[in-house]
């Protein structure tokens, strides 16, 4: 598939990145990246889950439960893909690689809980997860997956928060200092993004842009690993990261990450994912809504600093925010 910039996409894929990773999940209310510099600064340990569990205290509610196909409610488990890596939705609290954390997390545990169900969970790379839901890997997903047109073709979603875009620069960077409102003011830079993601959808999409405007094209540098960005950004390999909001606000919240947010480019609706015609949607929509009235739902965004992206009602399968 074309790019802006040269035509050909660059698609990074390195174990190196992985020791970057704990990058993204330095101590506080942000998610990290390297000091500012010639060189990234050394890896520092992911802080450890916020001692509140507001998930603890969540019990099943019969009408919901009720929704569930029989064979599910005797089984009492489903399977869960999780895309972890990145707080503040899902990381490893230490850098330990057990048990995961983060408001992803918490949602779909408390969902089970009042459905009266055990999650399995499995971690899997984001692009990986949607086919593995048609194929019947797992049952449902996680993984901050926003909600599009062409997905709706192919995936269920029952909402659960309202993120979206952004774009974040690193501190002291000249070459963009403004919110993007308008992928033009990207012409000529370099900019990282993850595999199979609205964001690469969303960059390919407009590839004509710059042309169109009369300036040098944007180039879009392909990451399979959160960590990775950040690593190429620290180091000056891309100029701008697009990634989620709440992401690259919690990352820029750390003093230490040397990451400027430059707020937000578009929301969209972000919900737990599943195979299209999936008998587990109105069990699930009917948990997380469950969630919102009791208020444990507003006690796990507030627990992540997400409560700006709170939603009043879960739906299923909304149009795609345009």
């Amino acid at each position: 598939m074309n790019i802006p910039g040269n035509g050909t996409r660059t698609r990074l894929r390195t174990a190196a990145a992985l020791a970057f990773l704990p990058l993204l999940a330095l101590a506080g209310c942000g998610s990290g990246s390297g000091a500012a510099g010639a060189a990234p600064a050394a890896p520092a340990a992911a802080p450890s889950a916020p001692s509140d569990d507001p998930v603890a205290g969540v019990t099943t509610v019969e009408a919901a439960a009720a929704l569930l196909p029989a064979e599910v409610r005797k089984a009492g488990t489903l399977r869960i893909g999780s895309s972890v890596g990145q707080p503040p939705a899902a990381y490893y609290p230490n850098g330990q690689n057990k048990p995961p954390a983060g408001q992803d997390i918490d949602i779909a545990d408390a969902a089970a809980k009042v459905l009266g169900l055990k999650l399995e969970r499995q971690d899997a790379s984001f692009e990986t997860i949607l086919p593995a839901l048609g194929s019947g890997k797992y049952d449902l997903g996680t993984g901050n997956f926003g909600v599009t047109a062409e997905r709706l073709k192919t995936i269920d979603f029952v909402t659960y928060i309202n993120d979206g875009q952004g774009f974040a620069v690193k501190t002291g960077n000249t070459k963009l200092t403004t919110r993007v409102s308008d992928l033009t003011q990207l012409c000529g830079l370099t900019i990282g993004t993850g595999a199979g993601t609205t964001f690469e959808k969303t960059l390919t999409a407009q590839q004509g842009v710059c042309a169109t405007a009369g300036k040098k094209p944007y180039e879009v540098k392909v990451f399979a690993e959160s960590g990775a960005v950040v690593t190429a950004l620290q180091q000056g390999r891309i100029d701008v990261v697009m990634s989620t909001i709440n992401g690259l606000r919690y990352q820029a919240a750390q003093p230490v990450a040397q990451t400027t947010f430059l707020g937000e480019y578009h929301r969209l609706d972000v919900g737990l994912t599943f195979k299209k015609g999936s008998p587990l949607t109105p069990a699930f929509q009917a948990a997380v809504n469950e969630l919102i009235k009791n208020g444990t739902y507003a006690r796990i965004l507030k627990k992540w600093g997400t409560a700006d992206s709170a939603i009043d009602a879960s739906q299923t399968n909304p149009a795609e925010h345009k």
